[in-house]
């Protein structure tokens, strides 16, 4: 683990990863051990649960400052500019092919009611 933060909808964690190691095992592991600490914890009304998927990007050694910085400033970012807006321009600047129908739902969609889970 290299960093970790987090916003209401979504969460940022940059880790260094062996070279065998499958990024969606580590994923799966997070979202399963996180799911179980926060039910058991009761931090949420209901049940808590994470949407399927997940993005992942990879960045070079030199630009680790750089992302430290970024994910240790969420709030500062979103306050700027919402997290749809950021994931689906990190997919087009990484050339990633997407509908964006199939990408996430995002919680600005749920407040208001336009996207179903």
């Amino acid at each position: 683990m290299v960093a970790i933060n987090s916003s209401r909808d979504h969460l940022h964690i940059l880790v260094g990863l062996k070279p065998d190691m499958a990024l969606s095992d580590l994923v799966r592991e997070v979202k399963k051990s996180s799911t179980g600490f926060i039910n058991a914890n009761r931090w949420v009304k209901g049940r808590f649960n994470w949407q399927t998927g997940f993005g992942g990007f990879s960045y070079s050694r030199s630009s680790l400052d750089e992302v430290i910085r970024y994910i240790q400033n969420q709030d500062e970012h979103h306050a700027k500019r919402s997290f749809r807006d950021e994931y689906t321009q990190w997919l087009r600047k990484f050339d990633v092919a997407f509908d964006e129908e199939y990408v996430f739902d995002f919680a600005e969609e749920e407040a208001l009611g336009g996207v179903e889970s």
